[in-house]
């Protein structure tokens, strides 16, 4: 063993230190959406990539995710497997059954050797580590670090708050009362009652709202308690006081009644001339809604406080598992670790989103960078054909300093107010891996019980069903014969 560790140790100093001589060819297959624009066999962020590490590959990109998954299926169910998958956006339940397979290799014998840049990350944030750890202590796929991860945060009109002379909101209450103002007190200056006091679409994004009532959970209404124990907010009564909440703030025509029916695409405001009609919505950005003129109007909404405590849904986390993986295809994973080690760098980082300095960037005296061409050039092409972060997942570590040093106050701000949000958020259920057995059977339970409770509370909400004491004692037993104590049991064992 110490002589085979040995071996890797050599082997990865002699491709570090002579990469030119490499020369080495594989195949990587994986995910890109053709929304980004992303062609790997032209892209120069694979040209640069080569000419550095003298590492060649041979592509096979997919660019509908429903493909992708087709794809990925057959390739490990027919044995033809590419020597490593390139934003390979596995999950938590591929990964494990895939490895347990023998058709991933176990990753942690090279980290040392052939990845120190990883492995010094890793190092400095042991739940880093351990969320890519499966239980027998391999890690047979690589992660996306990002410790300012999109979030769906609130964003807040502050032009109306300034025009109506309000405060900032800081719970439930005062929130109502700033949605009031928004819906009769002509904010937007236009003489006409059409503001929309609060956008959203779905539950999904009303869930995290529940948060000015304490609740805090992942999309199967689960979360880990501070002794250990795994609960749910589905039955809980600050639930209910949620939804009464949100049914009198759809009564009084504060909510967008639109929110259950409509997609993003016809809630955008594009014209940068249209008047604002939105005071908070919800969205990783407020370019999800609204055009780049606006962006000056709308700041973060700081979580509301619940019994005195601030906390929000970490959306993600810091760790996105399944971005990258070596099969057992492939002759020398020693080389290829060290490749997409680089991206685990500042270095690699700043190749993967911006590109080359002095061909698609330049650095200012003070530290800070910015595009060489026009942000629009920037937008429909820059992006598409010299870097690879956007789109799917890519692995690499993306440090919030690169976001923060970019040269508009516009960027700047919206990254600190995600670094403030930030620091209110907690991930509700940590990342584990279930055994197939145990995923299919949740799987199985969420898709009868996530589709029922979403409706019942659609109805809470809108009035169809009035909540009273009899209703919700029958949708608490609903949620039970659905089997909701068998999935948190499931998740207590995972946990466990």
């Amino acid at each position: 063993m110490h002589r085979r560790i040995a071996w890797l140790l050599l082997l990865c100093m002699l491709v570090f230190a002579l990469p030119a001589m490499a020369q080495e060819s594989f195949t990587m297959a994986g995910y890109d959406d053709s929304s980004v624009g992303h062609v790997w066999e032209e892209n120069l962020f694979f040209q640069r990539m080569e000419e550095k590490t003298g590492v060649h590959f041979t592509f096979d990109q997919s660019t509908e995710y429903s493909a992708w998954q087709q794809k990925k299926t057959a390739f490990f169910a027919e044995g033809n497997l590419p020597d490593v998958l390139f934003k390979a956006e596995l999950n938590t339940d591929e990964i494990l059954r895939y490895y347990e397979a023998g058709q991933l290799i176990d990753l942690r014998p090279y980290l040392k050797s052939c990845m120190p840049n990883l492995s010094a990350l890793l190092a400095e944030h042991p739940d880093w580590a351990q969320a890519i750890t499966l239980p027998d202590g391999a890690i047979p796929a690589l992660p996306t670090l990002n410790p300012l991860q999109n979030n769906n945060a609130m964003w807040i009109n502050q032009t109306w708050l300034e025009a109506l002379g309000l405060d900032m909101p800081t719970d439930a209450d005062s929130l109502t009362e700033v949605l009031r103002a928004f819906k009769t007190g002509d904010p937007n200056r236009n003489g006409k009652q059409d503001e929309i006091p609060l956008s959203f679409m779905g539950m999904w994004d009303l869930h995290f709202l529940g948060h000015a009532f304490g609740l805090v959970s992942n999309d199967y209404g689960v979360y880990l308690d501070a002794q250990g124990q795994v609960q749910t907010t589905l039955n809980a009564e600050e639930n209910r006081a949620f939804l009464a909440w949100l049914n009198d703030l759809w009564e009084e025509e504060l909510l967008d009644h639109n929110g259950f029916t409509t997609m993003d695409s016809l809630r955008q405001i594009t014209d940068s001339d249209a008047d604002m009609t939105y005071g908070v919505f919800f969205g990783p950005t407020p370019l999800n809604l609204v055009p780049a003129s606006a962006l000056n109007e709308y700041v973060l909404l700081p979580p509301l406080a619940y019994e005195g405590q601030q906390v929000y849904r970490d959306l993600l986390g810091d760790v996105v598992p399944g971005a990258f993986a070596v099969t057992s295809a492939c002759q020398d994973p020693e080389t290829v670790l060290r490749w997409v080690d680089y991206l685990y760098s500042v270095e690699g980082s700043r190749l993967a989103q911006s590109g080359l300095e002095g061909v698609e960037y330049t650095v200012n005296m003070d530290g800070t960078w910015y595009w060489l061409d026009d942000i629009e050039t920037v937008a429909n092409s820059v992006l598409a054909n010299a870097t690879i972060a956007d789109g799917a997942n890519t692995p690499g570590y993306y440090p919030a300093e690169l976001q923060l040093s970019y040269d508009s106050s516009d960027t700047q701000r919206m990254v600190g107010d995600m670094q403030l949000l930030k620091s209110y958020t907690v991930l509700p259920y940590p990342i584990v891996y279930l055994s197939e057995e145990d995923q299919a059977r949740v799987n199985e339970i969420q898709l009868e019980l996530g589709s029922w409770s979403e409706t019942a509370m659609i109805r809470f909400v809108t009035g169809d069903t009035p909540l009273t004491d009899e209703s919700w004692s029958d949708y608490t037993a609903q949620l039970d014969a659905l089997n909701l104590q068998e999935m948190l049991a499931i998740w207590q064992k995972a946990v466990d």
